[in-house]
């Protein structure tokens, strides 16, 4: 009888110890699953690598509402980086008789669904971060974030509209409010004809 259970209680520890082990590998199998998911590029970044190439830049930028632009042109080298997963453009210009470099990086989260952007350059810094998503109506990603603004001393709030026009086309439109009556108006647009 002894011996019955013993055997009894090894065989239900036994049973048991397999139990959680396999409960553990499936868990693991399920938590590897989502990782890869999380971390494997797929169709929007796939369209984000169509940007990939020389560019030249023609920007104008708008200090107030009902102004008259400054124009300045520039170049973009534009490459996907750490495996397809982000991508990264370097612009060159000369802005106000100084030169102008800026670094922008895109990505899209697969965990949180979003694109997002973050946007550094030597004429501050600070960072520029926004998010944003795809629409499909328009052909655009529209961002929204905030950015700090020296004159006021305050971060402000900035919408930015990225449109893919075809291959060797792209056009970047960014709205400010304006300080006076919070009205948005157009602060800057970039079009973008790949080499």
């Amino acid at each position: 009888m002894k011996n019955y259970l013993s055997g009894l209680m090894l065989f239900l520890f036994l049973s048991g110890f397999v139990l959680v082990f396999a409960q553990g590998s499936q868990d693991e199998m399920e938590a590897q699953k989502k990782m890869m998911e999380y971390m494997t590029p797929g169709d929007y970044h796939k369209n984000l690598a169509k940007a990939v190439g020389d560019w030249t830049a023609k920007s104008q930028f708008w200090m107030a509402p009902d102004t008259k632009p400054m124009e300045t042109d520039g170049t973009v080298k534009a490459e996907m980086i750490l495996g397809g997963r982000y991508l990264q453009m370097k612009y060159s210009s000369v802005i106000m008789g100084m030169p102008f470099e800026g670094i922008s990086t895109d990505g899209y989260d697969n965990g949180r669904k979003v694109f997002f952007n973050i946007w550094v350059d030597n004429m501050g810094t600070g960072v520029m971060y926004s998010e944003g998503t795809y629409d499909e109506n328009t052909k655009q990603t529209v961002y929204t974030g905030k950015v700090f603004d020296p004159t006021v001393g305050k971060e402000v709030p900035f919408r930015e509209l990225i449109q893919m026009v075809d291959d060797t086309h792209m056009i970047m439109e960014r709205y400010y409010p304006n300080s006076k009556d919070g009205k948005e108006y157009k602060a800057m647009r970039v079009e973008f004809v790949k080499k």
